[in-house]
């Protein structure tokens, strides 16, 4: 497994309305990609955004990374919506659960 981790800070007066209608069409393309296993979103009290995404292995997390229509909503990100963003790509070293 593969665990992305999207940390993000918004430019000011950010259009939310369009920043929330590409997200929902991002994760209905990365919902429907093979390998695609789960997608969370958080938001901090600092303003932070953290989203965490899995995929089942790094060929499919590359597919994701290659999709058409996600390299158009990356290039809208920078220009568009971040004033900053942090990605962090880890692989999975033990995985537990209580309850």
């Amino acid at each position: 497994m593969v665990v992305i981790v999207f940390r993000t800070r918004l430019r000011p007066n950010v259009d939310q309305q369009a920043l929330a209608q590409l997200g929902a069409r991002m994760y209905e393309l990365a919902a429907a990609m093979p390998g695609f296993l789960s997608y969370k979103d958080f938001t901090a009290e600092d303003g932070e955004n953290v989203s965490i995404a899995e995929f089942e292995s790094p060929e499919t997390l590359a597919a994701w990374r290659e999709h058409p229509e996600h390299k158009i909503a990356q290039q809208r990100g920078r220009t568009e919506f971040f004033i900053e963003y942090h990605i962090q790509v880890c692989t999975l070293e033990r995985d537990y659960r209580f309850g």
